[in-house]
């Protein structure tokens, strides 16, 4: 439930209204023994999927757990979702690639916490509920392509493929990766397809045991087999090391996570980044593209969650807790993290009662990262690839991208791929921004098609008008778009003719432009002497009319709320004609 603070007429949203909602409910001791459950099963899966997302996103493992353990924690207990469960996630892989390409572990931290203050923002503003107008086409259109790009970026570690540095550009790593086959690993990928093999059967045994977890059991026991053998396999602890006061070692360090601010840490070059001017303006594009992306996972994912629970989200609250988490976790050396949902289904499907659930489950990701860090580390490059192929999978939602293709209408269809090239080719900032803009003009378009404006030559009813009045109809939404092709057919009257009559009933909305017209078309009737009465008009419309000073201005003009009174008005202006009426 939606729970605010009222200020000077300014509702504001309460950060934690969702903790708040499940105590108010009775927060009793079977309820918290339901939340530890699921956290401990949530925290399970958390674990590979942390490490394996925050590789793809070009960072050592640690950071995809770090964030995890603080972004998962602050979001749940500032957020306005009870069963949200937030980390590292697929669809920002896209996004938080070509930024740590480009600006380095630094840079992406810097990103995060902007992005963090920006999603604040929309949640203060109370902008939660404008996410749902973002279209259906170019949601699927860009998570389908960054499902593809995702499987895409995990081929040179499934295939073993030798000195393969990925860019930030498809096009160019399709072509590093073709050049690479040549050393194709066989350890490496029978690796690969086992731990494959594991994902895609294991839960058809319906089993409670996270198929994440056993698929990368197998994984490594095949690896631990290979190594025996002599061959060798590439492993989180082979790939990646660290170095913490003093000390270092290979794989995960085995502390928890750390103060340190985010321009400490590296940037492309290996150096600490230099926090100026530049470096906020080349991160700010990608920080709107994570906020915007952010905000949409998180409030989709809350959407299903009360389809699943019957319960009710807050939404602007949600926003601030995504940004409060966002803000925080970079200091700790955390990447992006938005509410994820598959985690979050399980969370439910676990008994999960309230937002403890997930501060549970950070608390599994931590405990695993101090005391199982040796053994996260013998975790092969190639299980982790696979897990990212059945991840990939899950989000492009190829299905429902086949089926659109084949039953949307051909506008829609034309967004939907256009959104999926440009993230594949580009990047999904473009995407999104093209998407969204193009929707907005087919929109627009569809809406223009329903404004028109038909003459009446007669009505079935006791109203009679002269035959110096003319009558006309205007039907559909008065905006930019449609505000000209509607009224461009009250410029040509018949001679004779001293009234004219707009039906003005079936208009829903006016905008400026569209009383600008107006304005315009009385203007140009008034010089031929003829009158001009609205009919109906909405009382805020008609308020629009008067402020815009349309019914002050001089000649004939009234606004009326039936036919009735606009058949009196003009007998009474066709009898004077010198009276000016402005009722």
């Amino acid at each position: 439930m939606s729970r605010t603070h009222h200020a000077k007429g300014y509702t504001f949203p309460m950060p934690g209204s969702a903790l708040v909602s499940a105590w108010r409910e009775g927060y009793t001791f079977g309820k918290l023994k339901r939340d530890v459950m699921a956290g401990l099963t949530i925290g399970v899966v958390a674990v590979p999927l942390s490490m394996a997302l925050a590789i793809a996103t070009g960072v050592p493992p640690q950071h995809g757990l770090y964030t995890a353990i603080v972004a998962g924690a602050v979001i749940a207990l500032t957020g306005g979702s009870r069963f949200n469960i937030s980390g590292p996630t697929a669809a920002f892989v896209v996004i938080l690639f070509p930024i740590v390409a480009n600006h380095g572990l630094g840079g992406l931290l810097i990103a995060t916490l902007m992005a963090g203050a920006i999603l604040v923002a929309l949640g203060l503003s109370r902008l939660g509920s404008l996410i749902q107008y973002v279209p259906y086409p170019v949601i699927l259109g860009f998570t389908t392509g960054i499902g593809l790009v995702i499987a895409l970026l995990q081929l040179p570690d499934f295939l073993g493929l030798a000195g393969v540095e990925l860019g930030d550009s498809t096009l160019s790593n399709l072509m590093l990766i073709g050049r690479a086959l040549p050393s194709l690993s066989l350890a490496e990928v029978s690796v690969g397809v086992v731990t494959l093999a594991a994902l895609l059967i294991w839960p058809r045994l319906n089993t409670p045991i996270p198929a994440p977890l056993v698929g990368l059991a197998v994984g490594t026991l095949a690896a631990a087999l290979l190594m025996m053998s002599g061959i060798e396999v590439d492993t989180i602890a082979s790939r990646f090391s660290w170095e913490f006061e003093g000390a270092s070692g290979s794989g995960i360090p085995p502390f928890a996570p750390g103060f340190a601010a985010p321009w400490h840490f590296p940037g492309a070059d290996g150096n600490p980044l230099e926090i100026n001017f530049a470096l906020i303006q080349a991160l700010l594009g990608p920080a709107l593209a994570i906020a915007l992306l952010a905000a949409i996972e998180s409030l989709l994912c809350a959407v299903v969650a009360d389809g699943l629970t019957r319960t009710r989200h807050d939404p602007n609250a949600e926003l601030i807790g995504q940004g409060l988490g966002n803000m925080v976790v970079p200091f700790f050396g955390g990447i992006t993290a938005t509410a994820a949902l598959a985690r979050t289904a399980t969370n439910i499907k676990s008994g999960a009662f309230s937002p403890v659930s997930a501060v549970v489950h950070s608390v599994v990701v931590l405990l695993a990262v101090v005391a199982l860090a040796g053994v996260l580390g013998v975790v092969p490059m190639a299980a982790l690839a696979a897990l990212l192929f059945i991840i990939a999978w899950n989000m492009s939602e190829a299905r429902h991208f086949v089926h659109t293709l084949k039953s949307a209408p051909a506008s829609d269809v034309w967004v939907m791929v256009i959104c999926f090239l440009l993230t594949v080719i580009f990047d999904m900032v473009i995407a999104v921004a093209v998407g969204i803009g193009l929707a907005a003009a087919l929109f627009i378009r569809r809406m223009a098609q329903l404004t028109h404006t038909q003459r009446l030559e007669a009505l079935d009813s006791d109203i009679h008008f002269p035959p110096e009045v003319s009558l006309y109809k205007v039907s559909g939404p008065l905006f930019f778009g449609a505000a000209e092709k509607a009224i461009a057919t009250l410029r040509v009257i018949d001679h004779g003719v001293r009234v004219v009559i707009l039906d003005m009933r079936d208009v829903p909305s006016l905008d400026t432009t569209a009383m600008v017209a107006l304005d315009t078309l009385r203007r140009e009737l008034s010089e031929q002497n003829v009158g001009v009465v609205f009919v109906g008009l909405a009382p805020r419309m008609a308020l629009k009319i008067k402020r815009a000073g349309i019914k002050r201005e001089a000649g004939k003009l009234a606004v009326v709320s039936n036919l009735a009174h606009a058949e009196r008005m003009t007998r009474r202006w066709l009898g004077d004609r010198a009276t000016v009426s402005a009722e």
